[in-house]
């Protein structure tokens, strides 16, 4: 199987399945000397980890890391640095029946169709729990991104047709609620409309947005190694998520060329700057020095307890519930998972464009 590794220079590669030993990944091309440990990793990994509220999976996993390589004497050495955390708590018999048919909204199909077989013990590689390492590997790039003064912030704008009104943004509220939701009147509404869908066996989707501040212009490369187009693959091939933004994203098929266009100015010492942000901090796949804006269209979990109608391997119809322990909704979780990925895709094209200018390789070299 292809497509396990993502970056050119910053570079992660992901492995495991949810029903396996372990999940983990190994990340190469971290720069020597960055201050880590295992708790770096581990709160990162606790904001994705099941069983934390009612609304997400029961399935009770510490979802402990260990480093394996990388790291002596509290820093990284520049070599891969290797992460796992052991499964303790599957229970692959609830999975059993699904063997002999596709559920619906599950990759379940189009692997049989690539493979010729599947671990149909909870997806394997198409399950969540591939975002592990991916979190693993994001706590890392963050902390690259802490030490040069880049922030990201990520947060649910939405579940199901409840969104967060900007106008109560709140910071602070946002780790005080399940749903990781800047609105607490908006995660209060949030919170009846997931239990009525519960109530009706069903599941229901959302949006993440996340916000990237003080990254520096300059960074993505023209064509095919644009930051925007980089950010899009790095978030879309999270598993849940179906549609991915920049500023005002779909928005602009609407908008006027007047409203749409960011004007620029000067400020009170001299930089130049925009007066609004309708294109997300990035302009032909460059950043351009504002806040860099994105958002994440999740769909509702495919595991629901209503019958739904599907077919067997030998072509036979039948209705299935399906059973095991599953999230009326994954965007809450998803959180973290796009922080991560968004950091991963930052930290390998911040790499990447110290080669752009002579200037650049003259401040390194001619020290």
């Amino acid at each position: 199987m292809a497509g396990s590794t993502l970056g050119t220079l910053f570079k992660i590669t992901t492995w495991g399945e949810s029903h396996g030993k372990g999940v983990g990944v190994v990340v190469d091309g971290c720069p020597a000397g960055l201050k880590l440990c295992e708790e770096d990793i581990q709160q990162y990994l606790n904001r994705r980890k099941p069983g934390q509220s009612r609304y997400s999976t029961p399935r009770k996993e510490d979802d402990s890391v260990e480093i394996l390589s990388g790291i002596f004497e509290g820093r990284t050495t520049g070599t891969p640095i290797s992460m796992v955390v052991f499964n303790k708590n599957q229970r692959s018999k609830d999975y059993s029946e699904i063997a002999q048919y596709y559920r619906p909204g599950h990759a379940d199909l189009t692997y049989d169709l690539k493979y010729g077989f599947r671990d149909y013990r909870g997806g394997g590689r198409s399950s969540g729990r591939e975002t592990i390492g991916r979190v693993a590997a994001g706590a890392i790039a963050c902390k690259i991104l802490d030490q040069l003064n880049i922030r990201i912030l990520a947060y649910t704008r939405s579940i199901g047709d409840i969104t967060a009104d900007p106008a109560h943004f709140d910071r602070s509220e946002i780790m005080e609620n399940p749903f990781y939701m800047p609105d607490a009147e908006a995660a209060a509404r949030a919170q009846e409309y997931l239990e009525q869908c519960m109530k009706n066996q069903d599941s229901t989707g959302g949006s993440i947005e996340c916000v990237i501040s003080n990254m520096p212009a300059g960074i993505g490369e023209p064509v095919f190694e644009k930051l925007s187009s980089n950010l899009g693959k790095a978030i879309l091939s999270i598993g849940a998520v179906k549609a991915f933004e920049i500023g005002d994203g779909t928005a602009v098929s609407r908008a006027l060329g007047h409203k749409n266009n960011d004007p620029y100015t000067l400020s009170p010492d001299g930089k130049i700057i925009k007066l609004s942000n309708h294109s997300g901090g990035i302009l032909g796949g460059i950043s351009d020095g504002s806040d860099i804006l994105l958002r994440a269209s999740v769909k509702p979990t495919p595991s629901i307890s209503q019958e739904q109608d599907t077919i067997t391997k030998d072509g036979r119809a039948v209705q299935v519930v399906v059973k095991g322990r599953h999230d009326p909704v994954i965007v809450p979780r998803a959180v973290v998972v796009v922080e991560s990925m968004a950091a991963i895709t930052l930290v390998d094209m911040l790499l990447c464009s110290i080669t752009s200018n002579m200037d650049n390789l003259e401040r390194f070299f001619q020290r």
